[in-house]
């Protein structure tokens, strides 16, 4: 046991030793806290912000959820430094958000609802570009609603009213009461409000007649058609096809998050978007081709061959280690292979000499004692012999050496007989 230590207890240090060197050189490993910017705690962001924190959290990664007033803000958390990712309204980053940012592809569709007062002169084929004059409530400075219809007004051009700072629950309540005369909202169908005003009565959905040509001057908005009956088809709501255009929500990174943050975080997406709902097909989400931000290299990779070999078969902590080490495995591996393979000989040899060490000595004494001048000097040569013998039954060796080791002791008994013999011989002279 002593002896296999000391063989294979340097190669164990060795290999310690290079493994340690190995993780000084390779890439840092990803952190393991995200700040998620989300939206209102009222919102949908912010309940599509928890499910991710659940999901990241299964791989020991914290998500800090940040309150935000929408998508404006996360935009600006995000290029701010504040926030490491956030999920973004589409169809309304600016240049310098295509800068500075990246996607890691379309989520879920918003659709952009348009909703009016019921009334003789606002017929079903009335259309968003006919609200000019009106009084829409389009949520406050700062979130992806307003930023949305102001895109949407802009596109049609002419003067609008001042948009009414109302949004969610607050905007349909004032649309219900006849404060305002239209409400629009980015939101999605399961939104409560949006339920509601559905099926209200005197309250009735517009849709969008350009839904297509918008659609074709930006990636990030998508046509729709909420079909006839699909919310109620006893109550035949809505009562004929409703084109819309929505808006793609988007994950929105910082160009500087992790790869392997990135990957884990599209996974994520995958259980949590990939859902089918009256508006899209399942599986129509994540999609790499919806964004108006660049989409990043690893959510390209990630579209293309999905996860990792690695994390296929280990968890987020192991495949991520093995994929930042695997460049340096390999020499790694050249430097043990050599190492490991010369352990068995050393060993061997360690105890061969244990054995061999005493021929030298053996040798030695056969030649003392045939060149003994006198018996008393023999008889010193086969005291020194008898002492090697016995000293040579102290030696300890693994069981498969013991037939090496019993060689020499009848070697040992061999070289005394002949000296005794040789004794006789010249006494009997």
């Amino acid at each position: 046991m002593t002896d296999a230590l000391k063989v294979y207890g340097p190669v164990a240090a060795g290999l310690l030793i290079l493994l340690i060197i190995t993780m000084r050189f390779i890439a840092p490993p990803p952190p393991m806290e995200l700040r998620f910017a989300a939206g209102g705690v009222d919102g949908q962001y912010y309940a599509l912000a928890e499910r991710y924190a659940d999901a990241l959290a299964e791989h020991g990664i914290q998500v800090e959820v940040l309150e935000t007033a929408g998508t404006v803000e996360n935009f600006a958390l995000l290029k701010a430094g504040d926030a490491d990712v956030a999920l973004l309204q589409g169809g309304i980053a600016s240049e310098d958000d295509r800068a500075d940012l990246l996607s890691l592809g379309g989520m879920f569709a918003e659709p952009f609802w348009v909703f009016t007062r019921a009334s003789p002169e606002a017929t079903m084929a009335m259309d968003f570009g006919d609200l000019k004059s009106a009084r829409i409530a389009a949520g406050a400075i700062g979130s992806g609603t307003r930023a949305m219809t102001e895109r949407v007004q802009s596109e049609w051009g002419g003067n609008w009213q001042p948009i009414v700072p109302l949004s969610g629950s607050a905007a349909a309540a004032a649309l219900r009461a006849g404060e305002v005369d239209a409400a629009v909202f980015t939101a999605s169908v399961e939104a409560k409000y949006v339920q509601d005003l559905l099926t209200a009565p005197g309250i009735q959905l517009i849709g969008m007649r350009r839904a297509k040509g918008l659609s074709m001057r930006d990636d990030a908005l998508a046509p729709l058609v909420l079909f006839d009956g699909v919310v109620d088809m006893d109550r035949n709501i809505p009562s004929r096809d409703t084109e819309l255009i929505s808006a793609i929500a988007q994950l929105g990174v910082v160009d500087t998050l992790h790869p392997a943050l990135q990957s884990v975080l599209l996974e994520a997406a995958e259980s949590i978007h990939n859902g089918g709902t009256i508006l899209s097909r399942a599986n129509s989400f994540p999609d790499a081709t919806r964004t108006d931000l660049p989409l990043s290299d690893e959510a390209r990779r990630y579209y293309r061959n999905g996860p990792t070999f690695l994390r296929r078969y280990f968890s987020f902590g192991w495949a991520n280690f093995l994929e930042r080490a695997w460049v340096f495995l390999i020499p790694l591996l050249a430097l043990l292979i050599p190492l490991v393979q010369m352990a068995p000989p050393v060993y061997r040899w360690r105890i061969r000499r244990k054995i061999y060490v005493w021929y030298n000595d053996l040798h030695e004494l056969e030649r003392r004692g045939f060149d003994a001048s006198d018996d008393r000097e023999r008889q010193s040569v086969l005291a020194d012999i008898q002492a090697m013998q016995h000293e040579v039954g102290q030696v300890d060796v693994p069981v498969s050496y013991n037939d090496e080791l019993y060689h020499l002791r009848s070697h040992i008994n061999f070289v005394e007989a002949l000296i005794a013999r040789q004794a006789l011989k010249t006494g009997s002279t």
